[in-house]
């Protein structure tokens, strides 16, 4: 099977190499333009995808406007048998879904028609989901809206964060959509449409978003702290910027929001019900460290308040 591969960040990158591994032809990958990044915007960074796409020997496409009809155009004449979509950052138009034979698929990381959308590891961990997994599914012009093909579920640890979590989901993901593939070449997959009336929602983060309010219980505020840990960070406001807090876990304790009631190997906060102790922090234009570290610098100390 002929495989046009569209993908960008390190989510995609064990799906990229599990067909790869698994010798499927992969006949381009289609990722992100490279951005410049640094201090001064100066050097152009490459997308975690375009790195292993080379490492492996693949054609790498990149182009500003997929849904150009020259883009469409070059994809056609690539002669794919289907493409997989993971995580790529463009919207793809139908006319361009529909030029593999066998349609395009998608592996995204909820179990669909939950959390469509952007965001749906940091949505289930914000929303204290007790399960996810992946969806290969069919796509259509809409929001991850098309046929469900095959699906895995995963339960989500207490104290899963963002970062582990999304790594977890990466992997699954590549076993699933080589195990869709295979059925779809050996024995066909029949699409199951989905339950529109079931359908939740999970958009991008926004930056105010990312602020914790203290006044909310203790567990709201640590899943808020694990779903955005390593990125982008929860943080509370300070005199000296924003403090980014990692590794929360509810704790005993109780006071007025926001106030620090232990600065020591943990940061206790207190909130609206309840307290958070978190393990690590960052400050403000500083590397992320442990508390006992920040502790030790005078960053922080008991009495202080967290707006």
């Amino acid at each position: 099977m002929r495989v046009l591969f569209y993908g960008t960040p390190e989510f995609a990158v064990p799906s990229l190499r599990a067909l790869v591994g698994e010798g499927f032809d992969v006949a381009a990958v289609v990722t992100r333009p490279d951005r410049p990044t640094g201090r001064h915007r100066s050097r152009a960074s490459a997308s975690a995808v375009k790195a292993a796409a080379l490492a492996e020997e693949l054609t790498v496409l990149q182009p500003e406007r997929p849904s150009a009809p020259e883009f469409r155009d070059a994809a056609a004449a690539l002669a794919p048998d289907v493409a997989v979509v993971v995580a790529y950052g463009h919207i793809l138009p139908q006319a361009l879904l529909d030029v593999p034979r066998r349609g395009s698929l998608n592996v995204h990381a909820s179990l669909l028609p939950a959390l469509r959308g952007a965001a749906p590891i940091q949505r289930a961990l914000l929303e204290g989901c007790a399960e996810t997994g992946i969806t290969i599914m069919q796509m259509d012009a809409g929001m991850d809206t098309g046929p469900i093909l095959h699906q895995v579920a995963t339960p989500v640890a207490p104290d899963e964060t963002g970062g582990e979590l999304t790594a977890r989901l990466a992997e699954l993901g590549a076993e699933a959509l080589i195990e869709a593939l295979t059925l779809m070449e050996e024995a066909g997959l029949t699409p199951t449409p989905q339950d529109h009336a079931r359908a939740t929602l999970a958009p991008k983060i926004r930056r105010e978003e990312e602020r914790i309010d203290w006044t909310e219980a203790a567990e709201v505020v640590a899943r808020k702290i694990r779903a955005f840990d390593p990125v982008p960070g929860a943080w509370g406001a300070r005199a000296a910027g924003p403090l980014k807090l990692f590794g929360a876990r509810v704790a005993d304790g109780r006071g007025e929001p926001g106030r620090v009631l232990q600065a020591g190997d943990q940061l206790c906060v207190a909130c609206g019900t309840g307290a958070v102790a978190a393990a690590e922090v960052q400050p403000a234009g500083r590397a992320r460290m442990s508390v006992r570290a920040f502790v030790n610098g005078r960053g922080i100390a008991p009495g202080e308040r967290l707006a």
